[in-house]
This record gives structure tokens, sequence and C-alpha cells, in this order.
């Protein structure tokens, strides 16, 4: 039985059935955004700008590597960067959450720990984005807020909005859930600041690309490779992301064979996940890195990857927040 998801992507007669739930799923989500552009849903504006990170689609698109690469453009251009952002997949019994880079991805969710070892800035995390912006600000000096996946979370205003686009699979069948993969209708785009494509972009978009970055061993830190070191072998690949698949495909590019093991996004991994009955290599993605420390053996390595930008969208950014 394939997943909902693949008939998003694919010619198929479910969704259709599917289309008067998303008639009222689209209804909700327009009527929702109108209240709080009249002002009958309160908008809560901080003393800093905010900068929001998101999309228009379920899945993975590349939002993480985006927020890391913008919080180190902003650094360069004399900013403090703070982020935050929901800690989807952390069991925190009380929120907003501190998140520090040895913190318990359980607790805070596995992208609030890869953004804050990867970021290095002050970050906190909760459901309620407002809530965790203002303990950030009351216990940090960062001076501009970037918030991951929050372009839905209307309570929190911003000065920046930036929508992130899968160039490959882009909008599937372009229906709102659940017969499709849209939150928010497809013209929501037009109102955005930036739009950014993972990939070929289309007519007024930013490129991004992601590129592997040095592989590390997850048992023994200070071992580090290439991931072309591994062209030619046979690996178990790990992915428990928004689009495995991306993944896959870009480890097949560097002429390696993999054997896929996809896993649900923000999956919680398990030994018995991730440990096989052979001495094959086993590339993980960073994410996937951070719950899998624990019981990582000798076979286990880490695939980060850095985002590239179109740099014309850097001046772009840097007028909006002094507007």
């Amino acid at each position: 039985m394939k997943r909902l998801d693949y008939y998003w992507y694919n010619k198929g007669f479910i969704p259709l059935l599917l289309l008067p739930v998303s008639w009222l799923f689209c209804f909700v989500a327009i009527t929702r955004r109108l209240l709080y552009r009249a002002g009958l849903l309160k908008v809560y504006h901080l003393p800093v700008p905010v900068i929001i990170v998101g999309n228009i689609s379920v899945g993975g698109t590349g939002k993480t590597p985006l927020v890391t690469w913008l919080v180190d453009m902003l650094r360069r251009n004399g900013y403090t960067p703070g982020i935050v952002s929901r800690g989807y997949g952390g069991q925190a019994t009380h929120w907003p959450q501190q998140v520090r880079a040895d913190s318990d991805p359980r607790v805070v969710g596995d992208e609030a720990v890869l953004l804050s070892r990867r970021c290095a800035c002050p970050m906190a995390v909760s459901p309620n984005r407002v809530e965790a912006a203002e303990a950030l600000l009351s216990y940090t000096d960062c001076d501009i807020i970037v918030a991951d996946d929050g372009l839905q979370h209307y309570a929190l205003g911003r000065d920046v909005e930036i929508a992130v686009v899968d160039g490959v699979r882009r909008f599937g069948n372009q229906h709102c859930l659940p017969a499709g993969p849209l939150r928010e209708p497809l013209r929501r785009l037009r109102s955005v600041d930036a739009v950014v494509t993972n990939g070929m972009p289309g007519a007024r978009e930013y490129r991004m690309d992601l590129v592997p970055g040095t592989v590390r061993h997850l048992k023994f830190s200070t071992r580090r490779v290439t991931l072309n070191s591994f062209a030619g072998q046979t690996v178990h690949a790990i992915a428990g992301i928004g689009n495995p698949a991306r993944f896959f495909r870009q480890l097949e590019g560097q002429g390696i064979t993999v054997i896929e093991h996809a896993f649900p996004d923000h999956h919680p991994f398990a030994q018995e996940d991730i440990v096989f009955d052979d001495d094959l290599p086993v590339l993980m993605t960073e994410k996937d890195a951070v719950k899998c420390l624990a019981f990582a053996t000798e076979y286990h390595w880490c695939v980060p990857v850095d985002a590239t930008l179109d740099e014309r969208i850097i001046p772009l950014i840097l007028r909006l927040i002094k507007r």
C-alpha cells in the first residue's frame, strides 16, 4: 500500500476522493490568514526584525540548510541572530525550551539540536513561536530573529518572508491537504518577499543548491572523509526526513550504490533501525545522526549538507530588514 503522499506527485484517483476535505482545509487556511490581516486575531510584533523561513507544502524542501546559511550571512553583515522554531517531535513537559548543542533531541526536537550545533547561536523552541521569541530576547543579546518553519504562524509578526520550494517535486498536484501537499493555496507565494528554490528555479525565484560537506564518523568524531571516498562502494543509506529520495539520489550522484532505508520524517530511531548483519558502511543525514549518536557503531557516518545561494538575494534581505 503506497503512502498518500505518493499520489500527490503521481497520477491517481485517490486525491480526487479527498477534494471536498481539501477545499474545506483551503477555506480555513485562507480565512485564518485574513483574520490576522484584518486585526481580528492578534499579531505580536517584536522590538527586533523577524525573518520567517517556511514553505507552503509539507515535506522536506531544505529549510534547515537555508536557516543555517541565513544565520551565517547575517553574522557577516554585523547582526547577532537568534533562532526560534516549533521544536517538532520534542517531548518537553513545558515550553518554551532553550536549545543548546548538547540538548536532548527527544526533548526539544531533532532539527532544533541540529540547528543549534550548526549555527552556534541562541535558540528557543515552542509550539507558540511568540513565546519562544520573547524568551530568546529576555536572556540573549540577539538583535534579529530567524523563525524556522513559521510561514503559517501568523501570530508572530514578520519583516521578511522567505518561502522554500523543492525544485524537483514543486507543488505536486497543487491541491491543499489532504488531497495534495499544500498547506496554503499556491497564490500565497505571490505575497512572500522571496522564493528560494532547492534546485532549478522558476521565474523570479532564487536558486539554492545543497552541497555535501565533510562526512563525519558518528562514534569517532575526529575521523572525517569526503563523500566521494565511498564511490564504487555499496552502503546502507538512512533517511528519516521529509524527502528521503533526495538524500538517496545525492549519494548515487557520487557513484555510490545505495541500499535505501527510508523512514518517516522525525522518526524516533532505535538501534535495530540502523544496525545490519553485514560490514557495509551506513550513511545517514545530519538530522538523523543527532538521534543515533548513542548507539552508533564503527560503521556509521553522517553526511552534512551546506546551502549555497544565488547571492542576489543578500541585498534584498538586508534592504528589507532595514526597512
